[in-house]
């Protein structure tokens, strides 16, 4: 295997700036967020969209439905894009949208963001009763045809029973350790040990109410980080989900936050002060600045194959043993 550079989850506003920031850059691979609160319908216009971009510059970026998609990818010197979901909504309450999806490309879904859904609990509920029983019925559903468990948004109980309930690994796409930082989205240590133990990935965010510090967090620190991760549960398993929302206007809080559920303004991890997108941290701006995490790594004391895999090799891996049907 060569070296690849992944990203686990962005929601930019794409555009084909951002798609050369991701050649300059060198990034292979993006799971891309292509629905948060749409319905089926509105969702496959998600997809129309993103087929005119693959249209449009195929210089610059193509669809990905495996691992070995990523390394045709980079060989061609595209980025390769991999649908996902942040939410279970589009497919509603049809189990059978699942497979649909997946023939549709899409490789990553939430069992729930941040409320309780139809499949598991978020992680701003006051109660979590765990997973639901259409959730055990999803979560096979997805085991046998390969789309990916993320528990990003998810609460504790869920994410544990998803972990115990999986018959393969799943995903954290964009979360860091509750013992770092104490957000709501930040997972404890409980959920990290079953993950690694599972054989699930864990991909460190870089959205500033993820951080220590926030915007003003510092390389140093972030990798630091890391590196205590990875010794209390080895690096095999960790790689980068930056949640970047780059070039975004502020209006997509709102639809991130509130979908069409409520009628008042969520601010979630924010404040009522500053509604907006928190401005990243000075040394990721944008996916030109990746290489930046890598001297980092290097710097707090990983060797080169440890920082190989948690830039992009350990995902590539777990893409080649989960976005195929079981064996």
């Amino acid at each position: 295997m060569g070296n690849y550079v992944i990203d686990g989850l962005q929601y930019a506003r794409w555009s084909e700036n951002v798609f050369r920031q991701m050649r300059e850059g060198g990034v292979d691979a993006v799971h891309v967020t292509i629905a948060y609160h749409e319905t089926f319908r509105e969702t496959v216009l998600n997809v129309g969209r993103w087929n005119r971009w693959f249209q449009r510059w195929p210089d610059l970026i193509t669809q990905a439905r495996s691992g070995d998609d990523v390394r045709r990818a980079q060989a061609t010197g595209q980025t390769a894009i991999i649908f996902g979901f942040q939410n279970p909504s589009p497919i509603e309450d049809d189990i059978d949208l699942v497979e649909i999806w997946h023939t549709l490309g899409v490789r990553f879904m939430q069992l729930s963001y941040n409320n309780q859904s139809l499949l598991a609990t978020g992680c701003y509920e006051a109660v979590d009763p765990g997973v639901t029983r259409m959730g055990k019925q999803v979560i096979a559903e997805m085991n046998r045809v390969g789309m990916v468990l993320d528990m990003s948004h998810s609460a504790e109980r869920s994410t544990l029973e998803a972990i115990e309930m999986s018959a393969r690994p799943i995903s954290i796409t964009h979360a860091n350790p509750h013992w770092w930082h104490p957000a709501l989205r930040n997972k404890s240590d409980s959920v990290l040990r079953a993950l690694a133990e599972t054989g699930g990935m864990l991909g460190f965010s870089l959205y500033p109410h993820h951080l220590a510090g926030g915007s003003d967090c510092r390389l140093e620190d972030f990798c630091g980080m890391i590196a205590r991760a990875a010794e209390r549960h080895g690096s095999d398993h960790l790689g980068i989900g930056s949640d970047l929302c780059q070039d975004q206007p502020d209006r997509v809080v709102e639809w991130m936050r509130n979908g069409r559920w409520s009628k008042e303004t969520d601010y979630g991890e924010g404040s009522a002060s500053a509604p907006g997108f928190p401005a990243q941290p000075d040394w990721f701006k944008d996916n030109r600045d990746i290489a930046n995490i890598r001297d980092g790594l290097r710097a707090v004391g990983f060797n080169a194959e440890e920082v190989a895999g948690i830039m992009g090799n350990n995902w590539l891996r777990f893409f080649d043993l989960s976005f195929g049907p079981a064996q």
